[in-house]
């Protein structure tokens, strides 16, 4: 097969772009290579035979949810990457910065792209249903690695970057991965650490930078891109011809907070109606009514970003650029000051580390402009309060507010374009959520899980409501099970977005789908007369104490950090106890290489302390008593939160404050932020203990 040498204006000169040359880049041609005709592979789509809502076998296949309300056809996620390059073939799809300058694909680029990855994943011997794991920054390769490990019909993985090699150990010999795609030299030097022991690795591919050493099996992006190039067109569309939608592609593996990672199998159908579905309710606009673009920076092992990221940026035609790999260290808001995203998703912390800056931002301006700004914030607040939803109309102080000053904060973020704003993968506090409202940004907050696909539950422009994540994404069902005297039970899930289970852990299948095929997801929540979905806590992390009382402990710390700006994590202490007690750290400066917390009080726990008298600066200048205004402004802000206790036994009797504060490095929070409370109780067994010896 000929293929034109040409290259557009566009053509990107990097090691993904060089084999461009190779690939067809003309959208008409481009759509009959080897190809049949779209309607011809949506018509009566095939579904492998299947007996049971739930398999633990990689090689199974489930029967679907399809039922009235999601009876959208069920397609691969081939056949949504095709559709789509016939719908946008000629726009745009990834950007990636080289030097200064944005270089950028099309989708039908993307989708050549792709099918060269898996032509050279064929002839690197990738079997049917093995695993490529991806280990790395989110990238174009990260990308055409993880569509093309499908297309060659294996399931992809992502690893998380900042994966020991144990934990990388674990997730390769569990997916059983033939080849492994890293990013660089650190990342490649911990699955050298690991290959002998992987009986199933054929092959690693490294996609930023050359190999610094000559290792059999070992190859860069270059000659990987090279080395498919005698497998047919044939041979390619005859795998990807014998897939089924209700088969596994994909493998997210748990955080193994509570014992070992859990792969969830997510199929086909799990992707592309998800991709579909969960857009929708989040009012994502198609491409040829408006295309949406984003900035890719969240790890992309994790099902909120891959969905928000990858799927739904195939799905509906999305400019995705990608971030530089320090974007969590600070560079992220420069690049959203370059692309000017229309929708941005994070997680808690990330927005919480932008309010951070900003407020400290604030605190730095003069005294008429720091009026003048929280004058402005004030009204925005107060308007977006009153109003439910972002259409309403609102005063004119607060136009005026938001014309004078709170457009050239949102652009300062890098969000003057940016209609949408999610938040996921954990609860967002209220400090958080209310801050924003203030730059009149409304954080739709999202809910699910890995084995819902991701989103369950989503609040959006037509669908919002404090302090609720929204309502059930349409087409998805829920149920409230064990609901006690308040209306509070645990939610359980039923859609084309429930998993089709976990690689060979039949006994944990079995707890979290009951017999009737509902997935119960741990968590506790009630739903109010519209429909809105509260989440009051999680039923593994219930406090019972020795009294015998149940207590949720997000509610009581989010309490705390309302009371207490100086605050920056705090975990709450009392399980099987006689009374409850609570760890604190400190907001704290974080080192802008290694992200480690450090000893510097930000600046905000610094002016927290001025405000008291204390000239404090560090933590240690405050631990043990020594700072006794900031240790009486605590106590007076957890005897606030008390005082709103609904009984003595919802009390905190007893804090601490911690010399470090919480991170992923430190190993108590996920790689997504959320807090590891089996982790946190085993490393500061000690200071626990101390809080309970009698006095």
């Amino acid at each position: 097969m000929d293929f034109p040498d040409e290259k557009g204006d566009d053509q990107p000169k990097d090691s993904v772009h060089k084999s461009m040359a190779l690939v067809q880049t003309d959208g008409e041609d481009d759509a009959s290579v080897g190809q049949k005709n779209t309607e011809e592979e949506f018509a009566g789509a095939l579904l492998a035979q299947a007996h049971s809502l739930w398999t633990t076998d990689v090689k199974g296949s489930v029967k679907l949810r399809i039922e009235e309300g999601c009876s959208q056809e069920p397609v691969t996620v081939h056949q949504m990457f095709r559709a789509s390059v016939e719908k946008y073939g000629n726009m745009h799809a990834l950007a990636s910065k080289k030097g200064n300058k944005w270089e950028k694909i099309t989708f039908s680029e993307y989708y050549q792209f792709c099918r060269r990855a898996a032509k050279s994943f064929i002839k690197l011997g990738l079997e049917r249903f093995h695993g490529v794991a991806i280990l790395g920054f989110n990238s174009a390769e990260w990308f055409f690695s993880a569509v093309g490990a499908i297309m060659a019909g294996g399931t992809m993985t992502g690893i998380y970057a900042t994966n020991s090699p144990e934990a990388c150990h674990y997730v390769a010999s569990d997916s059983k991965a033939n080849i492994i795609v890293v990013e660089n030299q650190k990342q490649l030097d911990k699955i050298l650490q690991i290959r002998d022991r992987l009986r199933h690795l054929k092959a690693i591919v490294q996609y930023r930078g050359q190999p610094l050493q000559r290792i059999s099996g070992l190859y860069s992006w270059e000659e990987f891109m090279e080395l498919g190039l005698d497998v047919s067109e044939k041979e390619l569309d005859d795998i990807v011809g014998s897939q089924r939608a209700n088969q596994c592609c994909i493998l997210i593996y748990t955080s193994g907070t509570t014992g070992k990672p859990k792969g969830v199998m997510l199929s086909h159908d799990n992707i592309t109606w998800t991709a579909n579905h969960a857009s929708r309710a989040g009012d994502m606009q198609p491409a040829d009514t408006k295309q949406e673009s984003l900035v890719s920076y969240l790890p992309l092992s994790h099902i909120a970003a891959q969905i928000y990221d990858l799927w739904k940026g195939i799905q509906w035609g999305e400019l995705v650029y990608f971030a530089q790999p320090d974007a969590l260290k600070g560079s992220l808001v420069t690049t959203l000051r370059e692309v000017c995203p229309t929708s941005h998703m994070g997680v808690p912390r990330v927005w919480e580390k932008m309010m951070e800056k900003m407020k400290q931002a604030i605190s730095e301006c003069g005294y008429v402009k720091k009026k003048l700004v929280t004058w402005a914030m004030s009204v925005s607040l107060e308007a977006n309060l009153k109003c439910s939803l972002k259409d309403d109309e609102k005063p004119f102080l607060f136009t005026l507010a938001d014309s004078l000053v709170l457009q050239r904060l949102r652009a300062e973020l890098g969000l003057s374009c940016c209609q949408k704003f999610y938040s996921g993968a954990a609860p967002i506090g209220s400090e958080t959520v209310q801050f924003f409202l203030g730059l009149n940004i409304r954080l739709y907050e999202a809910y699910g899980m890995s084995e819902s696909t991701g989103p369950h539950f989503m609040s959006g422009p037509k669908g919002y409501k404090l302090p609720s994540c929204g309502k059930v994404v349409p087409g998805c069902r829920y149920k409230m099970a064990n609901v006690d005297s308040e209306g509070i039970g645990e939610i359980c899930f039923w859609g084309r977005n429930v998993f089709m289970g976990f690689l060979n852990m039949e006994d944990k299948t079995r707890e979290a789908l009951d017999e009737d095929g509902w997935l119960h997801s741990g968590d506790l929540g009630k739903i109010d007369e519209e429909g809105f979905l509260y989440i009051t806590g999680r039923i593994k992390e219930l406090i019972i104490t020795a009294g015998g009382e149940n207590i949720p402990p997000v509610p009581i710390e989010e309490a705390v950090k309302m009371e207490l700006p100086i605050i920056s994590n705090a975990m709450l202490i009392g399980d099987k106890r006689k009374f409850l007690s609570m760890l604190l750290t400190l907001k704290c400066c974080s080192n802008p290489d290694t992200m480690e917390p450090t000893e510097e009080l930000s600046t905000e726990a610094v002016e927290f302390c001025r405000q008291l008298g204390s000239q404090a600066t560090k933590v240690s200048d405050i631990m043990g008593g020594k700072d006794k205004e900031v240790y009486r402004a605590i106590q007076d802000g957890i005897n606030r939160v008390n005082s709103a206790a609904t009984s003595n036994a919802q009390r905190i009797q007893k804090w601490t404050i911690l010399r470090k504060d919480f991170s992923v490095s430190g190993g108590e929070l996920g790689p997504t932020m959320k807090l590891r409370r089996p982790v946190v109780l085993e490393m500061y067994h000690t200071v626990i203990e101390s809080l309970y010896q009698e006095q």
